[in-house]
């Protein structure tokens, strides 16, 4: 019953599962904030390269088809 005692009140005073509950959900929300800030700028670079198609408005180089795909 003793041993019982001892592995009850080592269990309880164990703080390593906590810690990687912690540690698991810090990286989860890097995690999300990293793939949030690639997935804005990749908008932000689309925008950037469609305004420069238009503005652009088929003037660009000779055989330059990349603006006609990008705004397709």
């Amino acid at each position: 019953m003793k041993k019982l005692m001892t592995m009850t009140r080592q269990f309880r005073d164990d703080e390593n599962g906590a810690a990687m509950v912690e540690y698991s959900i810090l990286i989860g929300i890097i995690a999300a904030a990293s793939i949030l800030i690639i997935i804005g700028i990749g908008i932000w670079v689309t925008g950037q390269f469609t305004g420069l198609c238009s503005a652009l408005n088929g003037h660009g180089a000779a055989g330059n088809t990349t603006c006609a795909a990008a705004t397709s």
